[in-house]
């Protein structure tokens, strides 16, 4: 393994819960792996910009001749699935804001679902274009949702990973962190446990 790409969207940057379970993932990765280079992308400190009609615009300019401004949103575009495609394994860190996912880490995945590039569409259906890779999800929740219908996340972040090529997802989930403390210490704890199995 030589590349593994960070993607956090906490809120509350490294003191948020999903992003200490990230930093426990990398910590065990670069264990086995110490020559690899981590590249960190903190959505949140750094937030890649909603989609709006004029970067959609650029997207379907690719082709053309798109003006400099186009030129530009593409240029980090491609610089977005560049980093994407360089990583040997992804580790993401996924609070649960509302029942969905960061709106940030949405505007991230707007960026990086092209078409011609990352996807396309054929006669049988869509295909990922992106090689597959492990991708590990740390989803932190205030609640108890997975394996309910409450939970948008998971089938959400299959579907869309797995749109692209990337169906090596596993998921790490450390829920009711806000029904107290002994559920909050027994949630982290389990979920140390499997990302110690996991990393393996």
């Amino acid at each position: 393994m030589k590349n593994i790409l960070v993607i956090t969207a906490s809120i509350f940057g490294q003191n948020g819960q999903s992003s200490q379970l990230v930093n426990q993932t990398l910590d065990k990765l670069t264990r086995q792996h110490p020559d690899a280079s981590v590249t960190l992308r903190d959505l949140a400190k750094n937030p890649v910009p909603h989609l709006d009609a004029e970067r959609f615009g650029a997207f379907l300019a690719a082709q053309g001749e798109p003006t400099a401004e186009q030129a530009d949103v593409l240029a980090f575009s491609d610089a977005l699935i560049d980093e994407l495609k360089q990583a040997d394994a992804v580790i993401l860190g996924v609070p649960m804001y509302n029942f969905g996912v960061p709106s940030v880490l949405k505007a991230y995945f707007d960026h990086i679902a092209r078409a011609g590039i990352t996807f396309r569409y054929t006669e049988n259906g869509p295909e990922g274009l992106l090689a597959d890779r492990p991708v590990y999800v740390l989803a932190a929740r205030g609640g108890i949702y997975a394996g309910t219908t409450n939970d948008s996340q998971t089938p959400f972040l299959r579907s869309f990973l797995g749109f692209l090529g990337l169906n090596s997802v596993e998921f790490v989930y450390a829920e009711g962190l806000n029904m107290g403390d002994d559920q909050k210490t027994s949630a982290l704890d389990q979920a140390g446990t499997e990302i110690d199995a996991l990393t393996a």
